[in-house]
């Protein structure tokens, strides 16, 4: 079983939180990424959330490249995610993409949630990290 799909059992046997294979605690959320075939993606992300309002970022863990699901959800319009709880809930948010100083600002807080993100900066040669914003 791939590293991803050890995340996403993890995270629904436990009601959202993650301590294996990696511990994320209650951090993260299932984003549903529509892929061009209609088919659907799982993604386990790090999400922040203020007020009901999730943001994911698409890091890559610093590679120069983006991941592939970033571009399924600027296709997208609306999605589903799964946020943690007893069970675990799946919502339908509309997705946005930050820009300019509001995708700066949010990044920095990012940075500030985990020295790993800090780190991405080093590996992705000069790569943005594109911010989404996920509101259910």
């Amino acid at each position: 079983m791939d590293f991803n799909q050890q995340i996403v059992e993890a995270f629904r046997a436990n009601g959202g939180e993650v301590t294996e294979p990696v511990r994320f605690g209650k951090g993260l959320v299932l984003v549903h990424v529509p892929r061009k075939d209609g088919s659907v993606r799982i993604a386990p992300l790090a999400a922040i959330q203020d007020d009901g309002v999730r943001y994911v970022v698409g890091s890559a863990g610093g590679s120069p490249r983006n991941p592939a699901w970033v571009y399924g959800l600027r296709r997208a319009e609306e999605v589903d995610i799964e946020v943690p709880g007893e069970p675990v809930v799946t919502v339908r948010v509309k997705v946005e993409e930050l820009a300019g100083e509001e995708r700066d600002a949010m990044w920095a807080r990012f940075k500030a949630s985990s020295s790993g993100f800090a780190a991405y900066e080093r590996t992705a040669e000069g790569r943005a990290f594109p911010i989404f914003r996920l509101i259910g």
